[in-house]
């Protein structure tokens, strides 16, 4: 058996299915949290989808809402954790590219805030990546 190279309060921390639930929730509670307000205020969401350009907006707003809780509910229930971060993943790549593009903005506070978003957003693909691939492993 392969001995881990972690300090053990370390070990101890990332072996906890507590400090997992933690994680993934830490990860994708915005999503969820972003679905039920959604949902709660649908006139919104479809103006949110309108302003980025999407149409038909309604559609749009729909296959937001649907991905925002259900992304989140199949991670954090742990079933079927590689499809819940797949359909987060893929959201939000798509969302950074449609909301962010500062490779279009002149320089200045706009394109400065585009482009740490975009990354923000890069930085959490990644995230849903290694949640899918630590999915396999016995902590959900």
């Amino acid at each position: 058996m392969r001995r881990s190279a972690n300090p053990a309060f370390v070990e101890a921390i990332v072996q906890n299915r507590a400090a997992w639930f933690a994680a993934r929730l830490a990860l994708c509670g915005a999503y969820l949290l972003g679905g039920i307000v959604k949902l709660s205020d649908w006139p919104g969401a479809v103006a949110e989808q309108a302003h980025f350009g999407m149409t038909p907006p309604a559609l749009w707003a729909a296959v937001t809402i649907a991905v925002e809780l259900i992304g989140p509910l199949l991670i954090l229930t742990g079933r079927f954790v590689w499809l819940g971060a797949g359909m987060l993943g893929v959201f939000t790549a798509l969302a950074a590219l449609t909301a962010n593009g500062f490779w279009t903005m002149q320089a200045g506070p706009e394109r400065f805030a585009a482009t740490n978003a975009f990354f923000e957003h890069i930085g959490l693909v990644g995230g849903f990546v290694l949640v899918a691939m630590l999915a396999g492993r016995d902590r959900a």
